[in-house]
């Protein structure tokens, strides 16, 4: 990436003011959470902040700047909503000198990227002392050698006191999360949600990335004892973290990668994992990777004993919390590795007729890719009182500038360059759909998985499901046959057909808006029906 020189001179203030407190260390930074009561100090030496209204984020408030060298190449609409240059000049203005007037503001300069060939230097300025922290948890730390020759190329301004007028500022509401990619810069206004830093510089990669022949990949990633790479694609709820946690493999990263000709990289230098209902018997490395530094967003702690309650969900069930990757023991460092062999898409099917483990063919896997199913449930959301489809290209598509196809089109030539394996693994039900089912033990999904990393299912004996094509292994240590075969385990089998075909449809409906994929993508990727 080439470095873009920060000439405007309104940022230079900011960045070089009598209020700017650089690259602080982390006991500083923590002293400073507590002295400006930003947040609390729990037992486990974790800072522990509430985020107001805004306990996730606000898509409906992210913008891109329409600019002449963008345009043509975003993918416009719901999820990349365009913005004015002037609208956006005003409120960079206008942020610029609310932060000027602030008695500290806290600067951050680290990296995107673990791979030191296509890393990118970045500046987080943050009104919060825990935002920088959580910075610091976040991205790729520098050493004292980097620093000297530390030149951002993208910055993140964020300033959360800071609430835009609509009916002035030209936003939707009083908050905005704004990228312009011709003035390198993110800025952040109105929401004290921290996941919002680490989620536009992610974006930030999505558009840069593959501008390098990089395919950057929302994703977990590990690596086994022979070298061999894993990747675990998965919306909330289908058990990347919990599968990509795995004692015989080593940790790349859990949420953020690119894949360039060299191999996997993390682009992240740490973990932000959903804790509501965290104990140490469910997932041990998460529990004790909260140390000291970390950041904990809307757990309620006891104000007594300082202690985090993960079961509490009073302010939200998206409880957070960021923490270094090296707090895991079992990490590979740093943080890169070899190309991948192996890749599992994981769905929770609520509808209980996917296969529990199917192989896929190329054309099946960018139909999936592109598709990113799983099943929102009964009570999740007001209104949702039947399990529901839900579809998230490329299984990050809030997060996706281009064209959901370039993503799915490098995906294809990468699976055949490499010869990787890939995978569909329902973590949902079984037996019947929600409700009537139950959910699959997590022993027998540990069991395929496994097979499927170590090779096992290469050349095992398959059988085909009639209507979504799927290649299901007909045997696998560890796992009932029956359950391998999804019609065999409900109690009437014409039911299952009548679900299978309504998910299919489903799929067929949701496809329609690729319409630049090639139709044999859809034809020989997609249901049969």
């Amino acid at each position: 990436m080439n470095s873009v020189e920060v000439s405007n001179e309104q940022l230079l203030e900011v960045v070089n003011g009598q209020n700017a407190l650089h690259n602080l260390s982390v006991p500083i930074l923590v002293e400073k959470v507590l002295s400006r009561q930003e947040g609390i100090l729990t037992s486990t030496g974790a800072v522990c902040a509430t985020t107001g209204k805004y306990t996730g984020r606000s898509p409906e408030d992210k913008y891109i700047v329409e600019e002449t060298s963008t345009k043509d190449k975003i993918d416009w609409g719901k999820v990349n909503k365009p913005i004015s240059e002037a609208v956006f000049e005003n409120l960079y203005t206008k942020v610029l000198s609310y932060l000027k007037e602030r008695d500290e503001i806290f600067v951050f300069n680290g990296y995107a990227g673990a791979d030191k060939k296509v890393r990118m230097p970045i500046q987080v300025i943050n009104e919060f002392a825990w935002h920088n922290l959580f910075s610091q948890q976040m991205f790729v730390r520098p050493t004292e050698e980097d620093l000297k020759t530390h030149k951002p190329e993208f910055t993140v301004i964020s300033a959360p006191n800071f609430k835009a007028d609509p009916e002035v500022d030209g936003t939707r509401s009083e908050t905005f999360i704004i990228i312009s990619f011709e003035k390198r810069t993110v800025l952040i206004g109105g929401t004290e949600y921290a996941g919002e830093i680490k989620k536009s510089i992610f974006s930030v990669m999505n558009y840069l990335l593959p501008e390098q022949n990089i395919l950057s990949m929302h994703c977990s990633s590990n690596v086994g004892q022979e070298g061999d790479v894993a990747l675990f694609f998965g919306l909330s709820g289908t058990g990347k973290t919990t599968l990509s946690a795995d004692p015989k493999r080593r940790l790349i990263g859990d949420d953020e990668h690119g894949w360039s000709s060299s191999g996997v990289f993390n682009i992240e230098g740490g973990c932000y994992a959903k804790c509501i209902n965290l104990s140490r018997e469910k997932e041990p490395q998460i529990f004790d990777a909260i140390r000291f530094g970390s950041v904990l967003e809307n757990v309620v702690v006891d104000e007594n004993s300082r202690m985090a309650d993960y079961d509490d969900n009073s302010l939200t069930e998206n409880t957070r919390a960021a923490y270094q990757i090296d707090n895991i023991d079992n990490i590979i460092v740093p943080s890169i590795a070899g190309h991948p062999n192996t890749i599992i898409f994981l769905t929770a099917d609520a509808f209980g007729v996917l296969p529990p483990i199917s192989k896929l063919t190329k054309e099946q896997a960018m139909y999936h890719f592109l598709s990113g199913y799983t099943s929102k449930l009964a009570g999740t959301e007001l209104g949702v009182t039947a399990p529901e489809a839900t579809f998230s290209t490329c299984f990050g598509s809030p997060f996706l500038p281009l064209p959901a196809t370039e993503y799915a089109e490098m995906l294809g030539r990468k699976i055949d360059e490499h010869n990787v394996q890939v995978f569909l693994v329902n973590t949902g039900w079984t037996g019947g759909e929600y409700g009537v089912g139950s959910r699959m033990k997590l022993s027998y999904t540990r069991a395929m998985v496994q097979a499927a990393l170590e090779g096992e299912l290469t050349n095992a004996e398959t059988v085909k499901n009639d209507i979504f094509g799927l290649e299901i292994p007909i045997h696998i240590p560890g796992v009932p046959d029956d359950v391998l075969q999804p019609s065999k385990t409900w109690a009437d089998q014409s039911t299952y057909y009548v679900k299978a075909k309504e998910l299919a449809s489903k799929f067929k409906e949701n496809f329609k808006k690729f319409s630049d994929v090639s139709k044999e993508i859809e034809l020989l990727g997609g249901p049969r029906i």
